[in-house]
Order: C-alpha cells, then structure tokens, then sequence
C-alpha cells in the first residue's frame, strides 16, 4: 500500500520530470532551428519568435500558452514555465556544455562582468535585490546582456530556482529558501568575476582537488 508519504514524493519526482522534459524542448527547437529539415527549422523559428513576443502583452503571451502546456505544468507553475520560455527565446543557445551545466546565473554575470564591469555590477545587484513581480524584468534585462556575449546558462536550473523565488506563498514558507537561493547567486557571481584575480591560487585549487581524486 503506497502512504501519503510516497504518493507526494511521486507526485514531485513527476513534475521535475515535466520540467525537464519542458527545458530539453527548449534546446531542441534551438538545434532544429539548425536543422537540414527546412520545414521543422521554420517551425522552430515561429515558435522561437512566439516566445520572443510574450513579453509584449497578454495577447502575444496567449499565443506561447501551446509551447508551455504541452508539457502539464502544475497550475501554481505555469507563469514561471512561460517566463522561461521567453527568456529562453532571448537567449537561444545549444544545451550546455559540461563546464557550465548546473553553473547559476550568478556565475554567468560573473562572467560576463570580467569584460564589462561596473554596468553589470549594477544589473546583478538590482536582480538579487528584489522580490516578486519585479523579478521577472531584471532576470530579463540580465539575459539580455548575457545574450550579447553569448554566455550560456543552464535554464534546468533556472527553472527549479525561479519556482522557489516566483510560486506564491502567501504564509512565507519559503522565506529561507528563497535567501538561499539569493546568496547562492550573489557567492557565484563574486566567484566568477574573480576569477582572473589570482590564478596563482586557482591553479594550486584544481591541483589539491586532482591530488585529492
């Protein structure tokens, strides 16, 4: 007999899959956009330019729902899974390679801020500074940026945090988590625009892990 216990850890492991499943469409219509089949790459790009467009009003956000609920996202889920897909479509890049996969956006404008300093200094501190409904247009506008330099990130993992960060939760339950994922960010992003500052000690890191392994 199944308790409630399993019937709920089910359930989760069910909706990480869609949500996997959901991001993994995202690079293939990437890929397909690449495609010898000009047909399916047309199609990719159409509904490339749809999710481009969902940002634009509640008309052109109707014509993305298709690309979102094909997957089932759970109700309380699906604004997340469509500004996703819209960033996604800002950014369209291949699946990440090994090197970047599960790396935050904390990391990415890390990154990014090696070459740019200042100006995205600015963005990443507003991004980590707010809450709610004005997350979604700084997480735009850092995607953004990140697109000009082609910098990838790994939208697996901005799905699960911007659920955390952008599900309602009316009781503050997850108040820690959401700090959490915050610091995490800002830690990534010190690490990464850091990283040219001391060689010295990164090369004495991968050699102390190496002797380690």
């Amino acid at each position: 007999m199944k308790t409630a216990h399993s019937n709920t850890a089910s359930q989760w492991d069910g909706i990480r899959q869609r949500r996997g499943d959901f991001v993994t469409h995202l690079y293939r219509l990437h890929r397909t956009i690449s495609s010898n089949n000009v047909h399916a790459a047309a199609e990719a790009r159409r509904v490339m330019a749809r999710l481009r467009r969902c940002f634009a009003g509640p008309r052109q956000e109707a014509d993305a729902y298709e690309t979102v609920f094909d997957f089932d996202p759970p109700e309380a889920e699906q604004h997340i899974w469509l500004l996703v897909a819209g960033l996604f479509a800002l950014h369209s890049q291949p699946q990440p390679e090994e090197q970047h996969r599960r790396a935050s956006i904390g990391t990415a404008m890390g990154l990014l801020a090696q070459d740019r300093g200042d100006s995205v200094r600015r963005r990443f501190t507003q991004l980590v500074s707010v809450e709610g409904p004005s997350l979604p247009h700084y997480l735009r506008q850092c995607v953004q940026l990140l697109s000009t330099a082609a910098i990838p990130l790994d939208y697996y993992r901005l799905l699960d945090e911007l659920v955390d960060l952008l599900t309602d939760d009316p009781h503050g339950r997850n108040t820690e988590r959401r700090q959490r994922i915050r610091l995490t960010w800002a830690r990534d992003y010190h690490r990464a625009s850091h990283l040219d500052d001391s060689p010295a000690a990164g090369e004495s890191d991968s050699s102390t892990a190496a002797q380690t392994a």
